[in-house]
């Protein structure tokens, strides 16, 4: 009876390992992964107000506006990816 009592705290102990080690490491991935997510839908956000607001303006600006922005966006995401497959 003393042997089945052990075992079962042992499982806890383990078990409460567990938990806490995947909330400690579920904490690391949030701190890198958040700042990621929340730039990919502010800029998101950003691109499609600015369209609407340039597009009021006139055809031409709207167009000049969204030849820029693809080349940034693009230029800015490969850059992105080179660093992150550099790490």
């Amino acid at each position: 009876m003393r042997e089945s009592l052990l075992r079962s705290g042992e499982a806890n102990e383990q078990e409460a390992g567990l938990t806490r080690k995947t909330w400690e490491e579920s904490k690391k991935i949030w701190r890198v992964a958040f700042p990621a997510i929340l730039s990919r839908v502010t800029s998101f956000g950003i691109i499609v107000v600015t369209q609407a607001f340039v597009g009021h303006i006139s055809k031409l600006d709207l167009a000049a506006y969204a030849l820029t922005q693809i080349l940034t966006v693009r230029f800015t995401n490969g850059i992105t990816l080179g660093m992150s497959s550099a790490t």
